[in-house]
């Protein structure tokens, strides 16, 4: 079930009005029910494979509480190998197997190749395997104790807001909201529904929009010039930072409606002076994952400046390997690493630095933007020989200036699309939160700001748009 469908809107009224009509006692059966129906629009199938996994994760971790010494261990490899060797399978079987088969006819070695694996990428397992594992993980190191209730449990890895995108969620941060009573407050439903707008704004006024034009370019590359080229991928960068985020607003401001409080995801990746504080404003709920289980797991910078690289580069290369089963995306997370190492390397400040001039900060975003730039047409591209030739042919200057538009009013809406939200994220965002457009002082804003976004989703937005891109991870 897509957030930008009326099949959602009739979904969130329904389950959102039952919620607080019903008892406390009740309503954490009526989520879990309203998360299943969710998922199972995709492929309902997947409810057996997403239950399977969350049933040997809820007893690993009762068990893993209850051990001592090396059985603990072993409880927690369980959860582990449960939960990635069911994304080895899904997710990177044939990702293998065509790289198996690809060495093997290089070596001249005659087989009739592995067979491959005819099923569909269950749509979040990327995301709700990590909020698994982390689960299992902070049982481990005793900073939560084991969840008894079943349903609860469940609840955790399902909550529809973020079953499918995120935000990943530590149980520390929500196991404990679904046991505490939540009360109707209309300032919190309104502002709820603020960011709901906001994010609905972000995907089918902009990101839908644009990725109309960058399909068109990317997917017929070889007829299109420099400019064209250069213009697609700035287009992307934004495509993917308003599927993203836009998707991150809904799933926050649907949450929040309820009463419940979910990490923020984005922070205004855009507007970074380095690549270091990138990371620090995109995906968060990823990053400081992979940060936390991975990086400081392998190390961290605790044993040596060589190390310290190594830990970076593996990080981001798993990280990259899970956005997808491609080289593509293995690149991505090799620049990634590459650039936090040199920035790392040379001591590059990823504070505020106030004390910098605005000349000089905006270069440094001019720069983090174009290098970011750099990696997603390798995120972008659907092979490693396309991305090669849309890099080699970006400043190609033969009929470098030929702009190539085939819908002015498509190009002219996502134009706009894109200046707004540089407008409204520059003069407003940048220093206050969203949350300040309240009733609690006049009620013009919020239903000023409400009625424009209103307007500009209808006016202006694709109706029965696309898919939200990291649906794929």
């Amino acid at each position: 079930m897509l957030f930008n469908s009326i099949q959602f809107l009739i979904f969130f009224v329904v389950v959102t009005t039952t919620y607080f009509l019903i008892p406390h006692r009740f309503r954490w059966f009526l989520l879990l029910v309203a998360s299943c129906v969710f998922y199972a629009a995709f492929i309902p199938i997947y409810l057996v494979i997403l239950f399977g996994t969350i049933i040997i994760d809820y007893i690993a971790g009762i068990q893993i509480e209850k051990a001592e010494g090396a059985r603990r261990k072993s409880f927690l490899i369980l959860s582990l190998v449960a939960n990635i060797g069911v994304l080895a399978v899904f997710k990177y079987y044939n990702f293998f197997i065509d790289n198996i088969n690809f060495l093997l006819q290089q070596s001249h070695i005659t087989a009739n190749g592995l067979a491959y694996l005819r099923i569909a990428l269950p749509i979040g397992l990327s995301f709700h395997t990590f909020q698994a594992m982390s689960y299992t993980i902070e049982v481990y190191r005793r900073n939560v104790p084991a969840e008894r209730n079943f349903g609860i449990y469940a609840l955790y890895v399902m909550f529809y807001p973020q079953l499918v995108a995120g935000p990943i969620e530590r149980p520390q941060a929500i196991l404990h909201q679904f046991y505490e009573e939540k009360h109707f407050e209309f300032e919190r439903v309104v502002l709820g529904l603020e960011r709901m707008l906001w994010g609905l704004f972000k995907k089918v006024v902009v990101s839908d929009l644009l990725s109309i034009y960058v399909n068109s370019i990317y997917n017929h590359h070889e007829a299109n010039t420099g400019l064209t080229l250069l213009v697609a991928t700035y287009g992307f960068a934004f495509q993917i930072y308003c599927d993203f985020s836009g998707y991150s607003d809904i799933a926050l401001g649907s949450a929040q409606v309820m009463g419940f409080k979910l990490m923020e995801n984005f922070n205004l990746p855009y507007f970074s002076k380095s690549v270091t504080e990138f990371w620090r404003r995109w995906h968060i709920s990823l990053s400081s994952w992979l940060r936390d289980y991975l990086y400081i797991s392998l190390g961290g910078n605790r044993k040596g400046v060589v190390k310290t690289y190594r830990n970076l580069m593996i990080t981001m290369l798993l990280g990259g390997l899970w956005h997808g089963a491609s080289w593509n995306f293995v690149i991505w997370g090799f620049l990634n690493g590459a650039y936090l190492s040199l920035e790392k390397m040379f001591g590059v400040d990823v504070k505020s630095g106030s004390h910098y001039s605005w000349p000089y900060k905006l270069l440094r975003i001019f720069i983090t933007f174009h290098l970011i730039c750099f990696t997603w047409v390798f995120f972008r591209a659907t092979s490693f020989s396309q991305a090669f030739y849309i890099i080699t042919h970006i400043f190609n200057p033969v009929n470098f200036w030929n702009l190539r538009i085939q819908d002015t009013g498509i190009f002219a809406s996502m134009s706009l699309g894109v200046v707004l939200l540089l407008l409204f994220e520059y003069v407003y965002l940048r220093k206050r939160r969203l949350a300040e457009i309240t009733p609690a002082y006049s009620w013009k804003w919020p239903l000023a700001f409400s009625m424009a976004l209103i307007f500009l989703i209808v006016g202006f937005g694709v109706s029965g748009g696309d898919q939200f891109i990291y649906f794929q991870f």
